[in-house]
């Protein structure tokens, strides 16, 4: 990448600083204000960069001193592209706005929300916790403002304006203003971040930089300026994306000890590829960080200019990428490509309907690409493949080939080594060197991933003259070559699965969790539309917040999730969870624990996401509890189908935990279908099966110390057959039994009164018998004595 292109970027990271600046009361035009702080208290004195923060605006550029080639007309219509500036009363900060206005969560116009909630006043990081929007406004006064100052003033001193640090100021803008709204018009939804502005920006600019210089285009203020509205039906961009198939085949199909570290270790290898994968391409193509929209789950969202150089460029990447993978996984991962050209006007939905367009022709690309994988040499090369007589099945993965020490493919081999060490490092350095005594993992394009240390990545960095970058994890550095600090849901005890189960209360058993949103899909394509609007918020700013705030909930406020317990069965508080996070991301979760942790912080993440995304999005999942010996691979598929359970419930939103085998019907629409027992709602699941069902039996039972298993056992019994007649005399009689003795206890009396009553109701209804079925399984598995099978 070019110098100056460089410096168009960082231009567009910046052009909007200003405004930290104008809101703590400085009386001049915000790009005034940012452009004498970049000069005077960050010591920047390149001309293109100032230019653009300086100019920006239509008003400040028509008289503006520049050449009609200036930077500052690309900023000027990429800022105007990302905040849908035509759709704006009023594109300046003095008339019409409310400084003290706090950030509002996209969330409150998703999905046909017409909640008013806002974000606290609060930076970024470990310390500060889960920013839950909530109605209280809260005046984002000038104090927070020069808080916010004096930090990036701070961050900017460690940092040089070149190529080498343009992930460090990513950095540093997302943790100081992330919850900084870009605009704070009275007339408009302040629901977009002043962090995200500014790398839509800088995204745009560049993109239309390379576009006009294919096309030999050199007066930009002619282009972009006089003739703008010409300019925004050109398809200038190629929104890319890129999928990963074979990621579950790949992370579960293992049969080994120390399965649950191996299991990490391989879910945070490719989620490390993906993220090697991107910045290869971007490099190739000359983009930063800036354009990555969305990364997650295997999936991933780019912004690219639309020309032929980059359109060769992700096809030989393509091919190159999927030889690598075929030559290394063989046919178990696969990397799907596709694209769609669009305008300025399609990202912001004009025409009508055009904005969806893009995302529905991408999916269809991605289709076509998962159906037809190879090409005819390719398969002819994997039909010649052939193992001698030295080739084995591998112990973990049951791959065939060249095994390494202890029956294990080199692949395995190093990711052993690596699972020692992921879950408790900060950086991993990318280099085009293989220290074969290091067993570092291989990577696409002839490069590997070493775990390092601060002091070990320093000396990689001034002795390996292979090094390519380095990445941190869930923490902010700043430095030479540092790519970007991954969002990781790395929460761990540290315990094997073994450990888990002996940690769990009454049976031991792990439980495993596995969840994702419901409808994302149709959500990224279709959540903003909304006819009382005119679907005015259908815009790219308001995808790539969406996205990027979701992966915030699943790669980094998880942590703290778990980190914090908050519901419990027995009302009594944690320290935290006795659990693993195997991966989170993008969109879905797997974790793994001592059951009972597990069916808990199943209930805290359903809550938590509900708050987070005021209710707009919601969340099924499925839980499966087992000897901590079982098959790993085999539980994976096993809880992916209580997951899908959950799914098939009309309206989705549901928990699948504890089925047994029957199943009810329920209408979806015209349509009558099979629901799982042991399929619920959210609400139904704490409210009726945890809050009603299995208080009422705890609370007997727990009192009734004379009242054994037997009589839970026999209840469940009849329950399960409650529609025989004979059943139903013999579960009156048998709770006739229950009754306590003359000389008992009042509270015991009145406990047991209240309990027969309860359970002579619920009898008569198959939904609270099929509750109660739940319930008292729980019961029984909460209450079991250590070591009883």
């Amino acid at each position: 990448m070019t110098e100056e292109k460089v410096q168009l970027i960082l231009g567009g990271l910046l052009h909007d600083i200003g405004k930290v600046i104008y809101r703590q009361g400085d009386g001049r035009r915000h790009s005034q204000s940012g452009h004498d702080f970049l000069v005077e208290e960050a010591m920047l004195n390149e001309k293109n960069i100032l230019d653009s923060v300086r100019f920006h605006h239509g008003k400040e550029l028509k008289n503006a001193p520049i050449e009609d080639n200036s930077f500052a007309y690309l900023t000027y219509i990429a800022d105007n592209i990302a905040s849908a500036a035509d759709r704006r009363e009023n594109n300046s900060e003095d008339i019409g706005f409310e400084m003290t206005l706090p950030l509002e969560p996209v969330f409150n116009i998703l999905n046909g929300n017409h909640q008013r909630y806002y974000y606290h006043s609060m930076f970024l990081d470990k310390e500060s916790g889960l920013n839950h929007p909530t109605e209280k406004k809260e005046a984002f006064d000038e104090f927070f403002y020069k808080c916010v100052k004096e930090n990036i003033k701070e961050n900017l001193k460690g940092i040089l304006f070149n190529n080498e640090y343009v992930n460090s100021l990513l950095a540093i803008l997302e943790a100081n203003l992330t919850y900084v709204p870009s605009s704070t018009a009275k007339a408009e939804a302040a629901d977009i971040s002043l962090y995200d502005h500014l790398k839509l920006t800088a995204a745009l600019n560049s993109c239309i930089y390379d576009y006009l210089r294919e096309n030999e285009i050199k007066n930009y203020r002619e282009i972009l300026f006089c003739n703008a509205v010409k300019f925004y039906d050109q398809n200038t961009f190629i929104l890319f994306s890129m999928d990963v198939s074979g990621i579950q085949q790949f992370i579960y199909t293992i049969h080994s000890e120390g399965a649950l570290k191996m299991l990490r270790a391989r879910s945070f290898y490719l989620e490390l590829m993906m993220e090697h994968m991107i910045d290869i391409l971007l490099t190739k193509t000359e983009q930063s960080r800036a354009n990555l929209l969305y990364a997650g789950g295997g999936h991933c969202y780019i912004l690219f200019p639309n020309t032929e150089k980059v359109k060769l460029i992700i096809r030989e990447f393509e091919t190159e990428l999927n030889q690598w993978m075929l030559h290394n996984f063989g046919v178990d991962l696969y990397v799907a490509m596709g694209m769609s050209e669009c305008s300025s006007n399609n990202l912001k939905n004009n025409p009508k309907g055009s904005y969806q367009d893009i995302f529905r022709m991408i999916a269809r690309s991605l289709s076509q690409k998962k159906s037809r994988r190879y090409q005819a040499e390719q398969i002819i090369q994997l039909n010649a493949a052939c193992g001698g007589d030295h080739t084995r099945e591998c112990r973990v993965c049951k791959r065939i080939g060249v095994l390494k020490d202890q029956d294990e493919c080199s692949i395995c081999n190093r990711l052993s080594e690596l699972s020692k060490n992921i879950l408790y490092t900060d950086f991993f350095a990318i280099s085009k060197t293989e220290r074969s005594e290091s067993k570092p993992l291989p990577l696409p394009f002839g490069m590997y991933l070493y775990p390092e240390n601060q002091d070990s990545l320093r000396k990689r960095m001034q002795s390996d003259e292979g090094f390519v970058r380095a990445y941190t994890k869930n923490q902010f550095f700043t430095g030479k070559n540092i790519a970007t600090k991954l969002w990781v849901g790395n929460y761990t005890t540290g315990d094997t699965f073994k450990e888990l189960a002996m940690h769990a209360t009454g049976i031991e058993r792990i439980g495993i969790l596995r969840a994702d949103i419901d409808n994302l899909g149709k959500t990224i394509v279709s959540g903003f539309e909304n006819a009382e609007n005119q679907d005015r918020y259908v815009t790219i700013s308001r995808t790539a917040t969406l996205s990027r705030q979701l992966s915030l909930f699943f790669k980094f406020h998880i942590n703290m999730i778990l980190e914090h317990p908050k519901f419990t069965l027995t009302g009594e508080m944690k320290q935290k969870r006795k659990a693993t996070i195997v991966y989170s991301g993008g969109d879905d979760l797997f974790i793994v624990g001592a059951w009972d942790d597990i069916l808990e912080l199943a209930i805290d993440i359903e809550e938590e996401f509900k708050a987070y995304t005021e209710g707009t999005l919601t969340l099924s999942a499925g839980i499966g509890m087992y000897q901590s010996g079982f098959p790993i691979h085999v539980s994976a598929l096993e809880v992916a189908e209580l997951e899908e359970a959950s799914k098939n419930l009309p309206g989705k939103n549901a928990i699948t935990f504890l089925p047994d085998g029957e199943t009810h019907e329920a209408s979806e629409g015209k349509e009558k279908i099979q629901i799982a027992d042991g399929t619920y709602t959210w609400e139904e699941f704490k409210n009726c099966v945890l809050k009603d069902k299995y208080a009422a039996i705890s609370e007997f039972f727990d009192c009734s110390e004379d009242k054994g298993k037997n009589f839970l056992y026999h209840l469940l019994e009849l329950i399960r057959n409650q529609k025989e007649k004979i059943n139903l005399a013999r579960y009156i009689y048998l709770l006739a039994r229950m009754e306590p003795g003359a000389k008992a206890l009042e509270n015991e009396k009145r406990i047991y009164q209240k309990f027969s009553k309860q359970m002579y109701h619920w009898i008569h209804s198959e939904k609270d018998c099929r509750e109660l079925k739940t319930a008292i399984t729980l019961y029984a598995y909460f209450t079991r004595e250590k070591g009883e099978v």
